[in-house]
This record gives structure tokens, C-alpha cells and sequence, in this order.
């Protein structure tokens, strides 16, 4: 090609570029546009709400959703990339989403237990960003101890994999290390289970210090049993003993690669748990503090995309990121509001659960998890438009029972009753005491929820008659918002209350208390 020729290739490349450019950039500015017209809609609503006398954290209940902007900051778009088939390993690996085939083992249940099962696998998959082409099962009695699937439905899995183009296969259930190594020597691309691929999202979503800490101990005590060492070559020499004067019969492999991985990552759990441990200590101070003042807690859990962010934000506007994903918030939210008649109260968003949660990670969250054993009333939140919604229940109640939140009072909140089957309803209504059904996106319900948790919480039960002097209003406000004002009289020595109170205000008052004639 002569010089000419490069210069007219060069400038028709550039032309290209260009287009592209702009193009990508009007879409960038057309997607923007539309996200600020729909945002402004949203908040020309809320105002028209408040105007109208109704609560502005009901017309804007999911806030303005900063936490939506910067995980979608970079976001791939299929169906763009003009890059030729016999690219290498590496640049596939870099340039697409991985292309994965589920596998699951039915040992018990019917055939739709284990559909759903699978299904809310590929919903994991896709939430760690991933390509799911194909899913299959196996009915069993138990997994195989060798391959997992059994060797004949292995080497059918392969045959899937090579005719779908897959790089990946994620197992439905916990594999032993070995399964993990045989069944990739069959099916010849990598294999993961349920436990790791749970595992990544959480690092893919963990934000705050304590947050990704956490993930890093679960990821580290799962890593741990699951090391390969490969051979002496791999082996550290003992050069220092024989330099010694040990002589002969010192010489040997001395620590070993995979010893010296075990013990570094024995040495990085026990930092992190004592991190975790620091921590901890800094919400319990905040904890005990909002438990001296007499505030009470409801904490907010359920399955993971059950709604729990969106019940949340409809509740208090908190704002906390809303996505149609498993596990899109980890770390736990607080946020005051007040009852009908003006008591406070905090309520106390949770990382969402999932059937066979990883042990690791109830292990690492169990200090978070604290706060809903430490809390006064508990709204359980379920999915009603989910195939299983029982199954769900009985899923967050196994992992409540393991930190203690199963004595907590309960509230059944059954979410998303505008898209539910009304029988699959009324059923959860007949079987739980506690159930009230809601819907956060169009705020039906939500009103009978908010008459139920002013009653289920406890309540001031110690009666007190004071005399408070005028010059000391401070205890007259804290009166009306931590206590129930039962007779009020202003006189000339200052302000006659009889009220019930919390035993924590009682104290305070006493030396102001009117004494029976």
C-alpha cells in the first residue's frame, strides 16, 4: 500500500472514529436527558403532593437515587463491538461478559422447587455480570462425591457447554474442592459454585469500610480450604537451617507455597476480625446511645429484592439505591421517623437473605446482623409476587434463628400486592398472625402499616404526675416526644403533666413529681 493509500485509510478511519464519537456522545446526552425529565416529573409530582397536604416521603419515596448514577457510571452495551472471532484468550476474557451454563442437583423437593432454585441462580448470575445461556438439571438421590453431577451427565454438560460457547459453569450448591477440580477436568472451563458467585457480588457491592471488610474475611475463610499447591516446585527451601550448622538430613522442602498462602491468609482473617471487632464497637456505641434515650428500633429484613430499600424510602424518603436485583444494598441504613401521635422511632434497613446463604457470610455479618436482634420490632418483608413466597420465609427465619432475631416481635409485610396473585395473598394472610400487604412502588398499604407499627411498639408504662417550672422546657418536650400525655394544665408555678413515661425519663423527672395529698 502506497503513501497516498495510508493517508485516504487513515482519514476515512478518522471519519469513523468521529461518527462514532458523536454518536456514542448524542446517546450519552439523549439518556441524560431523559433520566433529568423523568427526575424533574418526579419531583413536580412531590411537589403537587405536598401541596395537596400529602406526605412528601410518599410522593418522592425512593429519593433522588445518587447511589443509581455511580454504579451505572460505566456500563457495557451490547451488540457494539465489531472485533473479529479468533481473537485471543486473554482479550475475550476483556472484552465480553462471561457466558455461563447453570447446573443444578435435584436431591429433594418437587420439579418447580427446583426450577425456582435454579432460576433465582441465573438472577444471581446476571447480578454479577454475567451471560446465562443455558441451565440444566440432574435428579439425584445426593450429589456425586467425585464429579458432583455424576460422570455421564459431566460429560453431557461439556457437550452443552461446547455447543453454547460458555467459559463458565456455576454448580447450584456448595462443591467440595475436589468435585470442583474434577468436574473441571471434564467439562474444561472454569466452575464455580452458588457460594462464590454470592460471594463476588458482595464484593461487587460493598461500599462502606466495615462493609468490605466483612466480605473479605467470608471471601478469605472460604478461599482457605480451597488452596492447590502444585508440586515442589512450588516448595520454599530450608537453605537457613543447613547455613545453621543442622547438617545433613536438614536439607528438604522446608514450607511449602501452599503453607506459606495458608498462613498468610490466617494472619490477614485474624486482622480483619479484629478490624470487624473495632468496628463493632463504634455501632454499639451509637446503638446504646439511641437505647438510652428511649428510642425505639424497628429493623427492616426480609429476602433479597423483596423491597426492603423501597419499603424504606417510602417510609422515611431515605433515598437508599433501588435496583430489580439480588443483593443491590449491603450495608445497613438508619433513619428516624415519628408515629402518628409524634413518638420517634429509628428504622433500621438489612442486608437481604438468600436460601443457603453462605455460612461465611453469617459468620462476617454477624455484627451487622446485631441489629436486628437488638431491635423492638421486626418487619419481615416477602415478595408476594414470587413463585415461593413461603419458601422465603422460612429461608430469613433459619438465618434470624442463628443471631437470635427470631424472639424479635414480628411483622409479616407482604410487598409487591399491585402485581401478586390476590389467593397467593389471602393464603400468606391466613397463615401468619402479623401480615399486612403493601405495595412500596404505589404506596397501597402503607398507611394500615404505619397504624400497625404504632401499635406494636412498646409503649411509656410508668405513670408520673410532675409539677415542671416554666424555666425548664427542655423536660416538657422530651415529655411529649418520648412519653404519652395523658392531662396537661399550665399554673401559675409552671406546667402540670400527668403522663406515661419510659423507666429511662422517669429519673429525670422525679424530682419534679407532685406528691399526693
Amino acid at each position: 500500500m502506497g503513501t497516498n493509500e495510508w493517508l485516504v485509510a487513515l482519514d476515512q478511519w478518522d471519519d469513523k472514529e468521529n461518527m462514532t464519537s458523536n454518536h456514542m456522545k448524542r446517546t450519552s446526552d439523549s439518556a441524560r436527558a431523559a433520566r433529568d425529565q423523568d427526575l424533574f416529573a418526579t419531583r413536580a409530582e412531590a411537589l403537587a403532593a405536598e401541596a395537596d397536604g400529602q406526605d412528601t416521603a410518599v410522593a418522592l419515596y425512593d429519593g433522588d437515587q445518587l447511589d443509581r448514577e455511580e454504579r451505572a457510571a460505566l456500563r457495557r452495551v451490547h451488540g457494539l463491538s465489531t472485533e473479529l472471532e479468533d481473537i485471543t484468550e486473554v482479550e475475550y476474557r476483556q472484552l465480553r461478559l462471561e457466558r455461563v451454563v447453570l447446573a443444578g442437583v435435584w436431591t429433594d423437593g418437587s420439579a418447580d422447587d427446583a426450577e425456582n432454585s435454579i432460576r433465582e441462580l441465573a438472577a444471581l448470575a446476571e447480578t454479577a455480570g454475567s451471560t446465562v445461556l443455558e441451565g440444566v438439571i440432574q435428579r439425584r438421590q445426593r450429589p456425586d462425591p467425585a464429579t458432583w453431577l455424576g460422570k455421564g451427565k459431566a460429560l453431557e454438560l461439556r457437550d452443552v457447554v461446547v455447543a453454547e460457547g460458555a467459559d463458565t459453569v456455576i454448580c447450584d450448591g456448595e462443591l467440595a474442592p475436589s468435585q470442583r477440580r474434577a468436574l473441571e477436568d471434564v467439562v474444561k472451563v472454569k466452575v464455580i459454585d452458588r457460594t462464590a458467585l454470592i460471594l463476588d457480588i458482595f464484593a461487587q457491592h460493598a461500599k462502606s469500610r466495615e462493609g468490605r471488610a466483612q466480605v473479605e474475611l467470608a471471601q478469605l475463610q472460604y478461599l482457605l480450604p480451597r488452596l492447590r499447591g502444585w508440586g515442589d516446585s512450588m516448595s520454599r527451601q530450608a537453605g537457613g537451617r543447613v547455613a545453621g550448622g543442622e547438617g545433613i538430613g536438614s536439607r528438604g522442602p522446608g514450607e511449602t507455597k501452599i503453607e506459606l498462602d495458608r498462613r498468610r491468609i490466617n494472619t490477614r482473617i485474624a486482622k480483619l476480625r479484629r478490624d470487624i471487632k473495632g468496628m463493632k464497637t463504634s455501632r454499639d456505641t451509637r446503638r446504646h446511645s439511641r437505647q438510652a434515650g428511649g428510642v425505639p428500633s424497628v429493623a427492616i429484613a426480609g429476602y433479597t429484592n423483596a423491597g426492603k430499600s423501597s419499603l424504606l424510602n417510602r417510609l422515611t424518603g431515605a433515598g437508599v439505591l433501588v435496583e430489580n436485583q439480588l443483593f443491590a444494598t449491603l450495608d445497613p441504613t438508619v433513619r428516624r421517623t415519628e408515629t402518628a401521635d409524634g413518638r420517634g422511632y429509628t428504622l433500621a434497613d438489612t442486608v437481604g437473605f438468600v436460601r443457603s446463604l453462605p455460612h461465611q457470610l453469617v459468620e462476617a455479618f454477624r455484627s451487622t446482623l446485631e441489629e436486628v436482634a437488638d431491635s423492638d420490632l421486626l418487619l419481615h418483608v416477602v415478595d408476594g409476587s414470587h413463585p415461593d413466597p413461603e419458601g422465603q420465609i422460612t429461608a430469613v427465619r433459619e438465618v434470624l434463628a442463628e443471631v437470635g432475631g427470631d424472639q424479635i416481635k414480628e411483622i409479616i409485610v407482604v410487598n409487591k400486592a399491585d402485581i401478586a396473585d390476590p389467593e397467593v395473598l389471602d393464603r400468606i394472610r391466613r397463615h401468619e398472625r402479623h401480615c399486612v400487604t403493601v405495595s412500596a412502588r404505589t404506596g397501597a398499604g402503607i398507611d394500615e402499616l404505619r397504624s400497625l407499627v404504632d401499635e406494636e411498639l412498646p409503649k411509656p408504662d410508668v405513670e408520673v404526675e410532675v409539677l415542671v417550672p416554666y424555666d425548664r422546657g427542655d423536660l416538657v418536650s422530651r415529655l411529649h416526644e418520648e412519653g404519652e400525655i395523658l392531662e396537661s394544665e399550665h399554673v401559675a408555678e409552671g406546667t402540670r403533666v400527668r403522663a406515661k413515661v419510659t423507666p429511662t425519663l422517669e429519673p429525670d423527672l422525679a424530682a419534679y413529681a407532685v406528691v399526693a395529698s
